[in-house]
């Protein structure tokens, strides 16, 4: 199966899946990578031996969302409707799935960081929702994804700031459900999706598809909105100067137009 990902290391450790994000060292996002995860989501589901997933990643980051300092309009194009569509495939995997979270999951990369049902992290893990900080409305079904996770004014105070939060508080926020010594990431995500494949699989899919009944329609749904924020709001001069001024480690210098 690997051979069908260009961008994507495909594994198995006995009933468990592996799949690894090669784009290192920060992993920029990119339609073709979000669909080549949905892809092998879906490839584990219809594949009785695996049991459930782990999503990795090479490099420094997890994932760093898009990579607007480079290719700020190409990137902003790339992280619309069509992307939002892959990444809802991923929220409509039918097996648990185990996030390793090595480095920075930043803006988008949050959201696919989310997207799976458990995180293991490093402390030098960073999570943060940078959209404001950019210039622009959130996305990724954050808006739906994060304040699930770790409520409604914890998620305010990540997308109105832009807050970076380390490894410890997000095990304190319920971020990660497991804070391991960076070397053990990997091992510790695997370790805990082999644990849930020891349970019966009909039986893990159905107790999932309960607890989860109506998470990917709500994501989809709040993708939606985002996309209508976020295209306005990606055509502002504020926009421009919010890829600068973060490329540039300063404060913005806002117009507000």
């Amino acid at each position: 199966m690997s051979s069908t990902f260009k961008d994507l290391g495909i594994s198995t450790d006995g009933a468990v899946g592996i799949v690894e994000i090669q784009r290192p060292p920060h992993n920029f996002f990119d339609n073709s990578l979000i669909n080549q995860i949905a892809d092998a989501f879906e490839a584990f589901d219809r594949d009785d031996k695996i049991r459930a997933y782990v999503l990795c990643a090479q490099g420094k980051s997890f994932c760093a969302g898009a990579d607007f300092a480079n290719r700020p309009q190409t990137g902003a194009a790339e992280s619309g409707k069509h992307l939002y569509k892959e990444a809802t495939r991923i929220f409509r995997a039918k097996k648990p799935s185990v996030a390793a979270i090595q480095g920075p999951a930043i803006g988008g990369g949050l959201g696919l960081a989310l997207a799976p049902d458990f995180r293991v992290a490093a402390p030098e893990a960073r999570f943060a929702a940078n959209f404001t900080r950019l210039g622009f409305h959130p996305g990724f079904s954050l808006t739906f994804t994060l304040p699930r996770l770790i409520g409604q004014q914890k998620a305010n105070l990540m997308f109105y700031t832009g807050r970076r939060i380390g490894g410890e508080e997000a095990l304190e926020w319920g971020l990660a459900d497991m804070l391991v010594p960076l070397a053990d990431v990997r091992k510790e995500a695997i370790k805990l999706a082999q644990e849930i494949a020891e349970s019966a699989p009909l039986a893990v899919m159905s107790t999932r598809e309960t607890m989860r009944r109506g998470f990917a329609d709500a994501a989809e749904a709040a993708t939606e909105r985002e996309l209508t924020e976020q295209e306005w709001t990606r055509k502002t001069e504020d926009f421009k100067e919010g890829v600068k001024s973060y490329a540039e480690k300063r404060p913005g210098n806002w117009k507000n137009r």
